[in-house]
């Protein structure tokens, strides 16, 4: 069963719970256009989330979710914020949600947590999710080891239900790798970040667009907290200091407010612009309901052109 049959959406497509860009407004944004829209709750407190969420369910009426990042200091707050305002759809990140889901259950919504190793995926499995998202390493933003290559389908022999492929997918060609290594629909971020709907600054966009296929870097691999962005000075000294030796705190200074520079002031010299490896493929802005046909459609051409390959 194909992801947009789980979750009543038209495509098989999740957008990433993408901190301080995932509004309510680009959610609703995205489940208009036909794929399941997230709000990210990473860049918000308790009432945000909450203002975000009303806003979201006023602007459309699609299937839309909640992204929590279980490390966030008020999580359990907006864990209940989900659960009171009976939001349908809820994906994790950064741990195990077991503590959370049963309320999220009881209040009627589908989980699907992010998972970057197996022993995760059993773990959260075992605990009752309904799914989960196979993120790789390729993805923009906080990453694991394993390629969505290798990830995807030792996820899925491991565990008995659904598995999201995330991480390098932003093409027809790449939705039909991620069908093949047996996901059943995909998430995506980077190529919504030059969606016209995307709320973040026109500089961000560009950057995103003047990537080539070499150009993000993970920063944090050394103290444990890999985060994949575009190349730029602050990627560079972040690189330069942890290299020789800075400390977390040092490194957490030195990064405070970086992502919020880049998304709201278009700061490309000492922001953090997230974004995953298929930034290079990206090559114009657009709108979401074409991007998704686009994705859709060449995953179906392609298709087609490899069952006549193996019929000639």
């Amino acid at each position: 069963m194909k992801l947009n049959q789980i979750l009543g959406t038209e495509f098989p497509f999740l957008q990433g719970g993408m901190a301080n860009i995932a509004t309510g407004e680009f959610a609703a944004a995205v489940s208009n256009a036909g794929a399941m829209g997230l709000i990210g709750a990473g860049g918000m407190d308790v009432d945000t989330l909450r203002e975000n969420i009303r806003k979201c369910r006023a602007l459309t009426d699609k299937p839309f979710g909640v992204n929590i990042m279980l490390m966030h200091p008020q999580v359990k707050g907006l864990a209940q914020v989900a659960a009171e305002e009976h939001v349908g759809f809820i994906t994790t990140g950064a741990g195990n949600p077991a503590p959370f889901l049963p309320m999220w259950k009881e209040s009627g919504a589908k989980v699907f947590p992010v998972v970057a190793a197996v022993a995760l995926a059993k773990l959260v499995a075992k605990a009752g999710a309904d799914g989960v998202i196979a993120e790789g390493t390729e993805s923009g933003g906080h990453v694991g080891e394993l390629t969505t290559m290798a990830l995807v389908p030792q996820v899925r022999d491991a565990v008995d239900i659904p598995v999201v492929a995330a991480g390098g997918i932003a093409s027809g060609e790449q939705m039909l790798a991620a069908f093949a290594l047996g996901a059943c629909g995909a998430q995506l971020g980077t190529c919504l970040l030059v969606s016209q709907e995307c709320p973040i600054h026109e500089n961000y966009k560009q950057a995103v667009l003047k990537a080539r296929d070499s150009s993000t870097i993970v920063t944090g691999r050394i103290g444990g907290t890999p985060v994949r962005i575009l190349k730029n000075p602050m990627a560079r000294e972040y690189v330069a200091r942890e290299k020789a030796g800075a400390d977390k705190l040092e490194l957490e200074e030195f990064t405070l407010g970086s992502l919020r520079r880049a998304v709201f002031d278009g700061d490309v010299k000492t922001g953090s612009l997230m974004a995953g490896q298929v930034a290079g493929q990206l090559t114009e802005i657009r709108p979401l309901r074409a991007i998704f046909e686009d994705l859709y459609a060449g995953y179906q051409a392609r298709l087609a052109a490899l069952n006549q390959e193996e019929q000639a």
